[in-house]
């Protein structure tokens, strides 16, 4: 990523403040920002995926229950500016609300914290999403359906997402999203769900979708078996 890419980017966001019930009931007892893949926490991946595409200011909301992701975050994120907020929301588009709102005025890159990608695939995404119009918000999206109710999507040959919703499409959301700096008019309307906004801001202005290859979205214990033998690969493929 050049240097002119990196400047596109100085903060990002992490929306961790999910219970995490499906992974508890499948006998976690972390919270979930702290659940391991090959050994490293949720919350730790995606600070490493930002270190990585140079974002070193960095909103973290997690819920009032994640003491143990707050006491992480305090010996393993100080060499990053971290603004954390914790808040036990009632949604996920409470809590992305919340972080967009203190991320306002520069360019943003939010992402959830059961996202799992390469580090390669995380910068791609950086570095396309900064290609876009000025206005733009970018979602990252995959063709790797592994999600019980997706977000689905369909992109046009130039990248605009032209639909969003439905039964059907050519990829899903991977939980990564690119904020202009103007974002524009607000909803006034409240939503109960992320995805119910990011449809009413498809139709209100131009979103653009960025296709990565593989995400795993860690939700069951068979998605962190997945994610992790998926890192194997990733691994064995980049020493070949």
């Amino acid at each position: 990523m050049t240097g002119a890419q990196e400047s596109l980017v100085l903060r990002g966001g992490i929306i961790a403040a999910g219970h995490g019930t499906r992974l508890r009931a499948d006998g976690y007892r972390v919270s979930k920002p702290m659940t391991p893949v090959e050994g490293r926490p949720l919350i730790g991946h995606a600070l490493d995926r930002f270190r990585a595409a140079g974002v070193r200011q960095a909103s973290v909301i997690i819920n009032e229950g994640s003491d143990d992701c707050r006491h992480w975050l305090s010996e393993y994120g100080r060499d990053l500016d971290l603004d954390l907020i914790v808040r036990t929301t009632p949604s996920s588009y409470a809590s992305f609300e919340i972080v967009a709102a203190r991320l306002a005025g520069a360019p943003a890159l939010i992402t959830t914290v059961d996202a799992i990608m390469p580090a390669g695939a995380f910068q791609h995404f950086v570095s396309l999403a900064g290609s876009f119009p000025d206005d733009a918000v970018v979602l990252g999206l995959t063709d790797h359906v592994d999600d019980d109710n997706p977000l689905w999507a369909t992109l046009s040959g130039e990248g605009r997402v032209i639909q969003l919703g439905g039964s059907e499409g050519s990829h899903v959301t991977a939980g990564l999203y690119w904020l202009p700096a103007h974002r524009g008019a607000q909803p006034t309307a409240r939503f109960d769900r992320l995805r119910d906004y990011l449809k009413w801001l498809a139709d209100e202005r131009p979103v653009y979708g960025v296709a990565l290859p593989l995400v795993f979205d860690i939700d069951r214990a068979h998605d962190v078996e997945a994610a992790e033998q998926a890192g194997l690969r990733w691994r064995e493929n980049v020493g070949a």
